[in-house]
């Protein structure tokens, strides 16, 4: 068994470019709760992973332990979720739920149920019209939060969920005015 290299299922969070050619991805996955790896040379139009590490997608990765950051070395798309990318409200929802997950979660902290909440959602969400988009969003949230041990079902649930959250993280959630306007819808 080769204890530098691993695989595991996940659903890439965030992603920003990395020095010249790399990106550097947020991934939470299934073993190893959230996890930040380097993909190498993804940036190239010669790439053969570069449309597989689109924010959103489920995958399969296959990653090498590196010295401060794990190295991915090969990627399957296992659901990209294509149909609702090119909804732009959907999307915001999208990056709302992954930007939850990302904030809420420490590294190395394996959340099984978590990730199986977003990945639920994000396939949902082809099927479901902008007015059940909210409902979906803020009980995904208790979900989360009630799973990660920051509420539980004996005590009152927060009024405003979201300010909530901000309180736990300290700072802002950045699509949080996205969610404000679709609330009003």
């Amino acid at each position: 068994m080769d204890l530098r290299n691993y695989s595991t299922e996940g659903i890439i969070l965030a992603r920003k470019n990395f020095g010249e050619a790399d990106r550097l991805l947020t991934v939470f996955s299934k073993h190893y709760g959230k996890l930040r790896i380097v993909a190498k040379g993804v940036r190239r139009t010669t790439s053969r992973k570069r449309g597989a590490i689109e924010i959103f997608s489920f995958c399969r990765f296959l990653l090498a332990r590196g010295r401060n950051l794990d190295i991915l070395t090969d990627v399957e798309i296992k659901n990209n979720f294509q149909d609702w990318r090119d909804d732009l409200v959907k999307v915001g929802v999208a990056y709302h739920l992954c930007e939850v997950v990302d904030k809420l979660t420490v590294e190395h902290q394996e959340h099984k149920e978590v990730l199986y909440s977003l990945q639920e959602c994000l396939e949902s969400l082809h099927a479901l019209d902008y007015w059940q988009l909210y409902p979906l969003v803020q009980n995904f949230k208790l979900e989360v939060l009630e799973e990660l041990g920051f509420i539980s079902k004996t005590k009152p649930v927060p009024t405003d969920v979201d300010s909530y959250i901000e309180d736990i993280i300290g700072t802002s959630l950045k699509s949080y005015k996205f969610l404000k306007t679709l609330a009003r819808k």
